[in-house]
């Protein structure tokens, strides 16, 4: 195994094991959530506003101010220390004061952004003043989220990884006191709820606090506001195309509300579900592997070293193979099930699972794919080459509104997954192709032979999980059985077959003990 190799395992077992305890609580929440407000119209009004401060988070936040900050603040490091922290001061700076001036402006012009974000809530005038009050009462989520996104850049670029990917479990625990406390204080008001999220994004800024102010030197001081500082320039010049790939990305989510919002109530809701179900291995085994690889690929790049670059690209595009195929083939085959075991309780009904199941569904189709842009982005951005992914990603959204308008006539909410899945794919595909290209060679074989395995492997796992899920037993049991079964095929198997994605696996399950 090659220093590359062990050090992206030590830093994405870091990430992984902090997302992880992040998600699981994650999922408590939305369990406790789900279970007091169901999939209704005042579960639909919160998560249609809490998508609005949410959209504007991606735009300036964790989707690109990350990708930016990160290489030109890596390659500070590696040439003048002194230097770095003199512009991650002015970067705070900036970021503070353009942040509390829209986060105003958002608070004025919340009913024109809900009148084009959910036109189909216009029809209820409850529902619609509802959702106008929660979106106003939440975009200060917004200030809090993005500052503690600059708090992760900035942690990330150290080589500090726990801590930044546990912050976000602030968020849950904040939602989680509403529910059992300020909610019922509330008289069962949904508003109580929103409180909750804002006491979250400041839990999630402040946990990273301590962390920060131990790496900065006290010397350079935290406010600097200037524009004249030329690594800031480059940021901003970096976040330009970056802002405009995921402002594109999140015209799609404005698409897909739009739509979800004209289909059955619930459809919302179950959408967001749906995801969250998604993203737990997503962000365990995909996103934490990009996080991780991104520095370290902007220092080799800051270095002109492309074989490292590439070695540690190599690694962790295949890592993503080996547990999120499975995980696709269970949500496939048990999605029914986990969906009953998490969710199904109290207002959360049947119908509900259901709807959640058919975007379950077609949503794990693109899982791969989803952490594949990932991965092959970073390749990118530690380049510091924001276009690329911004074309291909324009390319890719363009493919799915149009697949949204015509899937959902057919398939309704699993017309609105697919459209996701598809476009995904494509949008791998062609990043792959030109990252290929920009780097001689990407050891195919290597990533081929890694995929072909894990297609076997995956293969027996679906034929177990598709013999319990046939069980007449009760949904516990279907998980309790299916899920460790499949964890254990996979250990065998990729044993047998000597991978080494099985034996770095190994070694940060050893390290944690």
């Amino acid at each position: 195994m090659t220093v590359e190799e062990k050090e992206l395992i030590k830093s994405a077992s870091e990430a992984g094991l902090g997302t992880l305890i992040s998600r699981i609580l994650g999922f408590i929440r939305d369990m406790a959530i789900a279970a007091r407000f169901g999939a209704g119209a005042r579960a639909d009004a919160f998560y249609v506003a809490f998508r609005i401060p949410n959209m504007l988070r991606n735009l300036l936040g964790e989707g690109t101010f990350g990708t930016s900050f990160i290489p030109v603040f890596s390659e500070y490091l590696v040439k003048e220390e002194k230097e770095a922290w003199e512009l991650a001061s002015i970067t705070f700076s900036i970021l503070l004061v353009l942040l509390s001036c829209l986060t105003l402006i958002g608070i004025a012009i919340a009913p024109f952004v809900v009148r084009i974000i959910a036109p189909g809530f216009i029809s209820n005038p409850e529902k619609f003043a509802l959702t106008i009050s929660l979106t106003r009462l939440m975009y200060p989520f917004f200030l809090f989220i993005v500052l503690a996104a600059f708090a992760t850049a900035l942690l990330n670029s150290l080589r500090s990884f726990f801590i930044p990917a546990l912050a976000p479990s602030m968020l849950s625990v904040g939602e989680l006191f509403s529910v059992f406390v300020i909610v019922p204080f509330m008289g069962g008001s949904v508003k109580g709820l929103a409180i909750g999220v804002l006491l979250g994004g400041a839990g999630q800024l402040l946990a990273q606090v301590p962390q920060v102010l131990k790496f900065w030197p006290r010397a350079t001081g935290y406010f600097k506001l200037t524009f004249s500082h030329p690594g800031v320039n480059r940021i901003w010049k970096l976040m330009l195309p970056a802002t405009i790939g995921v402002g594109i990305y999140q015209i799609n989510i404005f698409v897909d509300t739009l739509c979800a919002s004209y289909l059955v109530q619930g459809t919302p809701t179950a959408l967001y579900y749906a995801n969250r179900l998604v993203q737990l291995p997503l962000a365990i085994f995909g996103t934490s592997v990009a996080t991780a690889s991104l520095p370290q690929m902007s220092e080799y790049a800051a270095k002109k070293d492309m074989e490292g670059l590439l070695k540690v690209f190599c690694s962790g595009f295949r890592s993503i193979f080996f547990l999120l195929m499975p995980s696709a083939v269970g949500f496939v085959l048990l999605g029914r099930p986990i969906i009953e075991v998490l969710f199904q309780r109290g207002e959360f009904g049947k119908f509900a699972t259901s709807l959640t199941y058919s975007a379950l569904l077609f949503y794990s189709f693109g899982l791969i794919s989803y952490a594949g842009v990932k991965v092959v982005a970073s390749a990118f951005y530690s380049l510091q080459d924001m276009k690329t992914p911004v074309v291909v990603s324009t390319i890719a959204i363009l493919l799915n509104t149009e697949l949204n308008l015509i899937l959902m006539r057919y398939l309704e909410i699993g017309g609105l997954a697919l459209a996701t899945s598809i476009s995904s794919t494509v949008n791998m595909s062609l990043l792959l192709l030109l990252l290929k290209r920009r780097l001689g060679r990407l050891e195919g074989k290597k990533i081929l032979e890694a995929l072909w395995l894990m297609c076997f492997i995956s293969t027996i796992i679906g034929i177990v999980c598709m013999f319990v899920a046939r069980l007449k037993i009760n949904s516990y049991f279907k998980i309790a059985t299916g899920i460790p079964l499949s964890i254990l095929i996979l250990f065998i198997f990729s044993s047998v077959f000597k991978m080494e994605e099985s034996r770095q696996l190994l070694q940060i399950l050893s390290r944690r003990k």
